[in-house]
């Protein structure tokens, strides 16, 4: 309980930058994913560490700290995004790929490492921003947090109350079947209410993403379980200590995103 109640303090800030928006909500997303991959990249080493070479890997923090730079000129300063976004994904794929070109101390693990954290966290957390840019639909962007923290609230308190069957127990021992549902529909109630109040004309579009939300949030969750667990860690980072880094903070955000921004961009137009 007291985990929650920290972890929702330290969203308060957050929710204020995504009000404000623009510059400052871009620059927020440019330093949540420099710092996860940070962390990101520090788990295999620890791992390494810890458990041996072969559990582990030396991702290049200079290849990643230059494709967040790149990506985020792009959105500063390019007029056709589209083109350069492909030449970004081509040329950061590329990079990995070159760093094993020293094969006497480099593994393909290394690369994979290098390329997973640069699109997991860096271009994921990215479609918070792009959502907030999109012409029209900018306030879209809050459904990205009421999803992810709506269904991890909900997830909580339903599984607490009436958990009693695992939902993934190879993978995350504690959550279960009864919380999974209470989460997918705490997303759908808090996404439905946003609608309701604020975009009664897409209130459909956000009954539709709350119900999407709740599933791939929880599945973003899942996936960061996935790496913590196969890495022999707890935590990703110690931002707070006992309570995990950025991260474990915004694991679910980072599969929300994407979503959110692509049915909004693709799927709202079409239906107008």
């Amino acid at each position: 309980m007291k985990q929650r109640i920290v972890s929702s303090l330290i969203m308060l800030p957050l929710l204020a930058v995504v009000f404000v928006g623009g510059r400052l909500l871009l620059a927020a997303c440019f330093l949540i994913g420099v710092a996860g991959m940070r962390e990101f990249f520090r788990s295999f080493e620890r791992a390494v560490a810890l458990r041996g070479k072969s559990h582990g890997a030396h991702p290049s923090r200079v290849v990643a700290c230059a494709a967040a730079v790149g990506l985020y000129c792009i959105d500063l300063f390019a007029q056709d995004r589209a083109a350069l976004l492909m030449l970004w994904l081509f040329l950061v794929t590329a990079l990995s790929f070159l760093y094993l070109f020293d094969s006497e101390k480099r593994r393909i693990e290394d690369g994979m490492a290098t390329l997973t954290g640069i699109l997991y966290i860096c271009f994921f957390s990215y479609h918070v921003s792009l959502v907030e840019q999109l012409p029209q639909h900018g306030r879209m962007v809050w459904l990205i947090f009421l999803a992810a923290f709506g269904t991890d609230i909900l997830a909580f308190f339903t599984g607490r109350v009436f958990g009693r069957h695992k939902l993934c127990p190879g993978i995350s021992p504690k959550k279960t079947t009864e919380g999974a549902v209470g989460g997918f529909i705490g997303s759908v109630l808090f996404c439905g209410a946003f609608g309701y109040l604020f975009l009664p004309a897409l209130l459909v579009h956000c009954l539709i993403l709350g119900a999407i939300g709740g599933v791939v949030s929880q599945l973003g969750d899942l996936t960061a379980s996935v790496f913590k667990r196969n890495l022999g860690i707890k935590d990703f980072g110690d931002l707070i200590p006992g309570h995990g880094g950025i991260l474990d903070r915004f694991d679910s955000v980072l599969f929300t995103a994407p979503v959110i921004y692509y049915y909004t961009a693709l799927v709202i137009p079409m239906t107008s």
